[in-house]
């Protein structure tokens, strides 16, 4: 398998900073998304590009070329109804292959798409988040499928439903060519909005130059990427930027098939996504960790499942979170079970205001936690800050702001132009930065012990669930301004095979087990179970599924002061 070598330039400035870049230059790119689609379609017309399950139960297969033929129509549709760079297109539901028609329908002809996560239409009550982006954006067409589950959601804003095969009834013409000739580097392809993990959802603009640009920083790091045509199976939301520009853009830019996984990381719906990888075996896999988390006991116990997930398998990828060590030592059991010798376990790290790849593991790991290199063209800075490096970041890939906010944009950058992520990270080893980066958290989820001490949280949570695993779903750390670091936790579904007595054993003895490993900043030694699960209304969780520390701390004050109490309910080691 080619990968770039792993190496990287390190600069030290005067003020503590330093500054990271790749030795590559970065390639020409495309000059805009869909050049991609129309390049497939000469190239390879019948070959399967995108795939998605139909009522039969079977697979609906659209080639390369008649997605383009689609993608026209459509581009003429939306011009046809006044849509432009201020009307832009907003879907509502999931991944979908009309969803993706429609998507690159409006960005063939520069017109921005504003996938918006299904999740405010669905789940929420009082819609809020929606009304909000509606009337940011004020789209000029709301698409959604099923529409009867759509209704109270438009209702509550106002808005009608256009059905996509109205837009497949338009003929293209020389309107439609002469828009996409002008749709250039700098043209809105999307809206994206924040999954909120630290505040409400801002519209983030994707230029076409991010993503084409940050699809040749991918194929520069991954070269075999261009070897062989991707077959993806993958559920991963395209209103966020890990599966909707990230994944669905490397299948298409490299000639791919997407098969669409309507299963999701939760019981009830993983099942979906076994049965769809029983049938179709994937070259290269991506999921999150809570995803790994629930299909790796499927896997472990259906060799049918495990059998075809491997047999094609080049790469297992990971992003969004860190990944337990106890899930990558499965994952690698399981793999080497199936004599997958050559698979390569692969992460990266960005956001979505980095389109998102800004660093990448293009190199065999040694553990998880490492988020990799550069990308080519894509400059990292890290600041010193308390205790921490703080990491900021520069390049082709990083958006130029916020929609229609230009406070929160001038905000979001230094004097350099360095956007501020949020994050901290450390090297994997100090005396050789090539050997790649470590992700140190959330700078502002961090906090002190009243002795003075820095809790890192992001470490502190992924230890905890670790040593209760598979208890435990997630976690909340506490312990700001307080003598002791805490937990409030989220029970996953394994934990309800247990009795009280039994759990609450399982857990002491986790948090036992913790208190030899270290000192008192690095563990919890108290914690709370929760059995509200996290709200997406107010915040405290995406539908991706991560967790809003602060958020959660806010709104559950009370249940933090019941843990730092005599509470009969608290555990303790």
């Amino acid at each position: 398998m080619k990968l770039a070598p792993a190496k990287v330039e390190l600069q030290k400035r005067a003020d503590g900073s330093v500054l990271l870049r790749s030795p590559q230059k970065l390639g020409p790119y495309a000059r805009c998304v869909t050049e991609w689609l129309v390049q497939w379609s000469e190239r390879a017309p019948e070959r399967i590009f995108l795939a998605e399950r139909n009522p039969a139960g079977g697979w609906r297969k659209v080639t390369y070329r008649e997605a383009y033929g689609a993608v026209r129509r459509i581009g003429q549709a939306l011009l046809d109804r006044g849509l432009n760079a201020e009307r832009p297109v907003a879907i509502l539901s999931d991944n979908s292959v009309n969803h993706a028609l429609l998507s690159l329908g409006a960005m063939h002809v520069g017109i921005p798409a504003v996938p918006v996560s299904p999740a405010y239409s669905l789940m929420s009550k009082d819609f809020g988040k929606l009304k909000m982006i509606f009337e940011l954006v004020r789209p000029g067409l709301v698409f959604a499928e099923p529409a009867d589950k759509f209704a109270a959601a438009l209702a509550a804003v106002g808005a009608t439903l256009t059905p996509l095969e109205k837009l497949l009834e338009a003929n293209p013409g020389s309107t439609l060519e002469r828009e996409h000739a002008k749709v250039n580097p700098d043209t809105v392809a999307k809206i994206l909005f924040t999954s909120g993990s630290t505040g409400i959802p801002k519209g983030v603009i994707n230029t076409q130059r991010m993503l084409c640009a940050n699809q040749q920083q991918l194929a520069q790091a991954w070269p075999f990427v261009e070897d062989k045509p991707p077959v993806v199976v993958d559920w991963l939301p395209w209103n966020h930027t890990f599966g909707g520009n990230h994944n669905f853009n490397m299948v298409l830019r490299n000639g791919g098939t997407l098969y669409v996984d309507n299963g999701k990381p939760v019981p009830g719906l993983v099942e979906t996504t076994v049965r769809n990888l029983k049938e179709v075996a994937p070259t290269m896999y991506f999921n999150v960790p809570r995803g790994y988390d629930l299909l790796l006991p499927f896997l472990e116990k259906d060799a049918d499942a495990r059998r075809n997930f491997f047999k094609q398998l080049d790469v297992l990828f990971y992003a969004a979170a860190a990944l337990p060590l106890n899930l990558w030592q499965r994952i690698k059991k399981l793999a080497a079970d199936e004599k997958a010798h050559g698979l390569a376990m692969l992460s990266a790290w960005g956001s979505t205001e980095t389109s998102p790849l800004a660093t990448s593991v293009h190199f065999i790991m040694e553990r998880p936690g490492v988020i990799g290199l550069p990308v080519p063209g894509c400059e990292l800075k890290l600041v010193p800050s308390a205790g921490k490096l703080e990491v900021r970041v520069r390049g082709t890939n990083v958006t130029p702001g916020y929609y229609k906010r230009p406070d929160l944009t001038a905000a979001c950058f230094d004097d350099e132009g360095f956007y501020r992520i949020g994050d901290a990270v450390k090297f994997a080893d100090p005396q050789d930065p090539a050997k790649g980066i470590v992700f140190d958290g959330r700078v502002a989820e961090d906090f002190k012990v009243t002795t003075g001490t820095w809790v890192n949280v992001g470490a502190v949570r992924v230890k905890l669930i670790a040593a209760a695993d598979p208890l435990i779903q997630d976690a909340v750390i506490t312990g700001q301004d307080r003598d002791e670091v805490g937990a409030l936790v989220f029970l996953s579904p394994a934990a309800k095979e247990l009795d009280t007595k039994q759990l609450r054993s399982r857990l002491s003895g986790a948090l036992k087990k913790l208190a030899q490993e270290g000192g008192s900043s690095t563990h919890p030694v108290r914690l709370l179970a929760m059995t509200e699960p996290p709200s997406i209304d107010a915040n405290e969780i995406t539908d991706k599924g991560y967790m809003n520390q602060r958020a959660v701390l806010e709104r559950r004050a009370a249940l933090v002061e019941k843990l730092y109490s005599a509470d009969s309910e608290v555990i303790t080691a």
